[in-house]
């Protein structure tokens, strides 16, 4: 890994603390339809939270998981998503890098640096990349606070999953315009469509198993599949349900569940669809090779 990758998935870390720390607010107060804006206090004794307080994971462990005026204590849910959100962020930052640098064959130092033959350098190339790699940060951060809230009270809120059709439209129009990737584009289209249509036939077939949000996110979901490959999309899909199903199977096997309880599905789909980021279009050629080959 050269420098400039390192450096930036250690940046990219270091936000993802900090957007844990807010994702923490989020899954909370949307919910409860508190306002984002309130200042931070504590839900014992009311008392405002100073900044230093609000330092991801530090400040946690520096009170030692208690208030530092009631002495109540602070659930370790909050250093635990700040962290697996700070790991995260530098995860798919180097997923993103990593595989674009692959396919330059250089670093990307050099690549910045390197002109092309009449004299101008691949800065469009380099936006582009920039912005998937911000598209799927995106993804990252609403994967974790919907899952939070799906747990918490099997919703997925509207005011979550609906913005993100606009910011991940926005953001993979202007990539594929600056490179002129319309394909991936298109299949992003198509993606969406056929996810957010196979639930919701799902839904119709059977309105108890799956929510309305399902649906809604089935289509953002299919977005960023598509947007990778027919691989990532076809893997992505199908992982859900093998997640799913698996997990409610195991519920029933310890009598913790019946054919009738309600499980949250959203984060399977979530799940499943981080496997079709990262293997899917690995397993989807491997899959289909075993027919090529035979």
């Amino acid at each position: 890994m050269s420098a400039a990758i390192a450096f930036l998935v250690v940046v990219a870390g270091i936000l993802g603390l900090l957007i844990g720390s807010f994702l923490n607010v989020v899954a909370y107060r949307v919910p409860a339809k508190i306002s984002l804006l309130r200042e931070s206090r504590c839900a014992h004794c009311d008392m405002a939270i100073k900044w230093w307080q609000n330092i991801p994971v530090i400040s946690w462990i520096a009170l030692r998981g208690k208030c530092a005026n009631c002495k109540a204590p602070i659930s370790a849910r909050y250093p635990i998503v700040e962290a697996a959100t700070g790991i995260a962020f530098a995860l798919v930052t180097w997923w993103g890098l990593v595989v674009y640098e692959g396919l330059l064959g250089m670093s990307l130092t050099e690549y910045w640096l390197l002109p092309t033959v009449d004299g101008t350098v691949h800065a469009a190339d380099l936006w582009a990349l920039a912005l998937v790699i911000v598209a799927y940060l995106y993804f990252a951060a609403i994967s974790i606070v919907l899952t939070l809230i799906d747990l918490d009270t099997h919703r997925l809120p509207n005011s979550i999953v609906l913005p993100s059709y606009l910011v991940a439209g926005i953001l993979f129009t202007v990539a594929a315009w600056l490179t002129g990737d319309w394909a991936a584009l298109a299949r992003a289209a198509i993606g969406m469509a056929v996810m957010y249509l196979f639930y919701f036939l799902l839904r119709a077939a059977r309105p108890g198993g799956m929510g309305g949000g399902d649906v809604k996110l089935a289509g953002v979901v299919g977005i960023y599949l598509g947007w990778l490959g027919w691989g990532a999309l076809a893997v992505g899909a199908f992982a859900a349900f093998l997640y799913g199903g698996v997990f409610g199977i195991a519920l029933m096997l310890l009598r913790r569940a019946g054919r009738k309880t309600a499980i949250p599905f959203g984060p399977w789909m979530i799940l499943g669809a981080w496997t079709g980021v990262f293997a899917g279009e690995a397993v989807g050629k491997w899959y289909v090779n075993l027919f090529v080959g035979a």
